[in-house]
Parts: structure tokens; C-alpha cells; sequence
């Protein structure tokens, strides 16, 4: 069978935009030069696209051939380019690698001493075809899906291990330097002289935050990162972060960031012990972007429980936003179906569209140091420009929560709050995805206020009939 060129070196890629020319230009560099470079984008809503259409303009040795394909996940990703691959070694290469000059004359003299005679598949050969098979079909989409029969032969089941057979855990040296080292990239200062508190939780970044902050020069003092496998959030992390206020206070640092137990959230804590949440931190966060010029026609995505003073804040910038269901998944789609750049939730669920596919507490805390460092100014001060509005919120278990919400008590009482509050409040009226009730929040000028809104609002399931109790 004929094959267009040697090697088809593949990539398959997703929002990598600012790290893929280190792979291009090493491929400008091989001294073997029978291949193709096969990208495909899994979606990519950063400028990936206009990166490609630029380099394939240029004058290359070898094609480039670009392909877009909706999100699907790497697997549909090599699935789909094993079926373009014009090349008769499929060579895969992450779009955050780069290759030795003579890597590819490497694989063209391995691939020469292989016994002619004989059928090799390996995790990068597009080898072992019969005469009578179309090259690039070997590996199937069904395959890589968990279809065991797709090469007609019955697979039984794997068994499941039991007792002391069930194995161990590995610590993936490489992989946590390598997550490491991409931290440490993002900075784009030193944190000599700036002393900083770490909370860890007990949880995943123990073992991986003081390393980064040390090795950006910071006088980094940690808590909580001793985990037992017990100990997780207790009684620490982001959701007890009146710890680290104090831990601030008491030895006079900077600034302090407080994970959670899977490291995905980050809430901060400025030198004067009080808490920035993720509100502020998307104000402060998107407020620098725009001084920097590298906000563009973006928005801010967030939640509908985000507090009305970041919206305000944000109007106060110029800066639009979004408004998404409650879930960091509805946020992280909602920014990589419209190219956003930054979007989270009050939490600290935090998602920086070009830099990660999902909140990342440690970066989060880089891009807050990022702020700091470049404009020279406390948390307290990047923070000052947006006012947290008091907020109340209520569960209330209640018979059939569409009969409620339908109820013309209940929208009577909830449109006559609104036009009380006006511009400077406003009402939420949640359903429970999980359980017979609905969150009734409101927000307003004071608590008090607050208070007495939602009790009204509550008053009027009551007098629906359909109020069971207040949680």
C-alpha cells in the first residue's frame, strides 16, 4: 500500500495556543524531513485556529494539515487523526512537547532494524497492516470507546482483586514535576520579599504548593499539610478560613490563600486578615487583565448566586459578564463555547480559560500574586473597588417546588420585593436538584433588610399552602 510520506507526526491538542510553538519550531529543526505535522483541535476556543492558518503560510519543509473537530476528548482526537494520517508511521506527540533535532531520524533507523517479516503495533507505529486492509483503521473508534469486540474476538471480563491483592498506589514523580514546573512558568515575577501563608487542607497540594511559592522566591509559610488520609477539610482549607485570617494576622504576611481539599478552589486572605472570596478574586483578576490590555471584547462568567457588588463593579469597568446555572461545569462551558476568559464562582472555583480547563487553586493564587507584584499594591487595595452586598439565604422544604414557584402568591410577593429593592438588591429563587426545596435568597443594602425580604418572600409559601419547613 502507498503512504504519502514516512511519519506522520500527530498532535492532538486543546486551548494550547501558548505553548504549541516550541513543538513547531523543533519540527523545523529535524534533520529527517519525509513527514506531515497532523493537528487536531479538540475544540480549542483560545487562538489556536490563527496560529495554525499563520505557520502554514510560512515556508516549511513539511505540511501542515490543521483539523477542527467539536469536543470530544483525546481518544476521539487520535481516533479521528489515525484516520487522516497520510503517513506510514504514526508518530504522537503532546502539543506541550517539543523534539530533540534528530528525533525523527531516530525513529526512521529504529523502525529499519524491525524483522520484516513480522507485524509490530506499538503506541506510536502505524504498522502491521494486511494487503487487504485501509491504512489508519487498525486502531477503531470503538476500540479506544471500551467496545472489546471490535476486532471481532470475545474479551472476558477482568477480574476484580480482593484483599490483599488489590494493589498500591504510585506517586507520579514526573508528573508532579511537570505540573510543578508549569506553575512556576506562569509567573511573571519574582516573590522575593513578599511573605505568604498556605493553607493546604490536609489535601492535594501539600505536597506541591510550598514547593512553587518557594521556588518563586517567597517566604511561604504552610498549614494544615500533613493529611493522614482522615484529616481532609477538617476543620480547615478554604471552607474554615478563619484560621489562616489568623495565621495572617499573627505573623504579619502579605497575603494568604486557602485551598480545598482537591486543590480546585483558592479563596485569599489579604494582609489585614480580611477574606477575598471569589468574587473578588474575579473582580481583582479581570480589572487587571483589562488594565493590561488583554481582556479584548472577553466577559466574566459567573453563577447567578454571585453577589450583585461584583456586578456592579464590573459595569463601574466597563467589563460585560455572564450569568450561568450553579456548577463550575456551567461555567467552564459556558467560556469554552464563547472564548472567555475567566470565570468562576463565589467559592473560589476559579477557571482561567487559556491557562486550564477547570479551577486550579494553586494557579489561582499565582494570577492573585501576578496582580499584587505587577501593580505594587496589597489584596486590600486591588480588592477595595468591589462591595459585598449583603446576602440571606434560606432553604425551605416545601410539597411540589413548580407548584410553588407557579404559585400567584409567591410571584406577587417576589415581583413587589423586587420593586422595592429597585437597583439596589434583587431576589433568587432556586430549585434543589437533589431535594424538595427551593433556596430563597436575597440581597440587599443590609442584612436586616435581607432578613425581612426573605421572610416575606417565605410567608407567601405559607399562605400557598405549600410550606413544609424552613431548614
Amino acid at each position: 500500500m502507498a503512504f504519502s510520506y514516512k511519519i506522520t507526526v500527530f498532535t492532538p491538542t486543546y486551548n494550547r495556543a501558548y505553548i504549541l510553538e516550541n513543538l513547531y519550531r523543533s519540527l523545523q529543526r529535524q534533520s529527517f524531513t519525509d513527514f506531515e505535522w497532523l493537528v487536531v483541535d479538540d475544540g480549542s476556543s483560545d487562538v489556536t485556529k490563527a496560529l495554525f492558518e499563520r505557520w502554514q503560510k510560512e515556508d516549511n519543509p513539511f505540511p501542515i494539515r490543521y483539523c477542527y473537530k467539536e469536543n470530544g476528548g483525546k481518544c476521539r482526537a487520535i481516533n479521528y487523526g489515525l484516520k487522516l494520517a497520510q503517513g506510514e508511521l504514526f508518530f504522537t506527540v503532546d502539543s506541550d512537547d517539543y523534539l530533540t533535532d534528530d528525533a525523527l531520524e531516530k525513529v526512521v533507523l529504529w523502525e529499519s532494524t524491525l524483522p520484516k517479516d513480522q507485524k509490530f503495533c506499538g503506541i506510536v507505529a502505524n504498522r502491521g497492516h494486511s494487503p487487504t486492509e485501509t491504512p489508519n483503521t487498525r486502531f477503531e473508534e470503538a476500540y479506544l470507546d471500551g467496545n472489546l469486540e471490535a476486532f471481532g474476538r470475545k474479551w472476558e471480563e477482568l477480574p476484580l482483586a480482593k484483599r490483599d491483592q488489590i494493589g498500591r498506589t504510585v506517586d507520579h514523580v514526573a508528573g508532579r514535576n511537570r505540573y510543578i514546573g508549569y506553575l512556576i512558568s506562569l509567573a511573571t515575577r519574582s516573590y522575593k520579599g513578599k511573605k505568604v501563608g498556605l493553607d493546604c487542607a490536609n489535601g492535594s497540594t501539600w505536597m506541591m504548593a510550598k514547593s512553587v511559592f518557594d521556588a518563586l522566591g517567597a517566604d511561604t509559610f504552610v498549614i494544615n499539610n500533613h493529611p493522614d488520609g482522615l484529616n481532609i477539610n477538617v476543620d480547615c482549607g478554604s471552607t474554615h478560613i478563619e484560621h489562616l485570617q489568623k495565621y495572617v494576622l499573627d505573623n504579619g504576611l502579605d497575603v494568604g490563600f486557602a485551598f480545598d481539599g482537591d486543590a480546585d478552589r483558592c479563596l485569599a486572605v489579604d494582609e489585614k486578615g480580611n477574606v477575598v472570596n471569589g468574587d473578588h478574586i474575579l473582580y481583582v483578576c479581570a480589572k487587571y487583565m483589562q488594565e493590561r490590555g488583554i481582556f479584548g471584547s472577553s466577559k466574566v462568567v459567573t453563577t447567578i448566586m454571585s453577589n450583585m457588588g461584583l456586578y456592579k463593579a464590573l459595569d463601574a469597568l466597563g467589563i460585560g459578564y455572564e450569568k450561568t446555572a450553579v456548577g463550575d461545569k456551567y461555567v467552564a462551558e459556558n467560556m469554552r463555547q464563547n472564548g472567555h476568559l475567566i470565570g468562576g464562582e463565589q467559592s473560589g472555583h476559579i477557571i482561567f480559560g487559556r491557562l486550564a480547563n477547570t479551577g486550579d487553586g494553586i494557579l489561582t493564587a499565582i494570577k492573585i500574586m501576578e496582580a499584587m507584584c505587577e501593580t505594587k499594591q496589597p489584596l486590600s487595595v486591588l480588592a477595595s473597588g468591589m462591595k459585598m452586598y449583603p446576602q440571606k439565604l434560606k432553604n425551605v422544604v416545601v410539597t411540589d417546588k413548580d407548584e410553588t414557584l407557579n404559585c400567584e402568591e409567591v410571584k406577587a410577593a417576589v415581583k413587589q420585593v423586587e420593586a422595592e429593592l429597585g437597583e439596589n438588591g434583587r431576589v433568587v429563587l432556586r430549585k434543589s436538584g437533589t431535594e424538595p426545596l427551593l433556596r430563597v435568597m436575597v440581597e440587599a443594602t443590609s442584612d436586616d433588610l435581607c432578613e425581612e425580604k426573605v421572610d416575606y418572600i417565605i410567608d407567601a409559601m405559607r399562605k400557598c399552602g405549600k410550606l413544609i419547613r424552613v431548614k
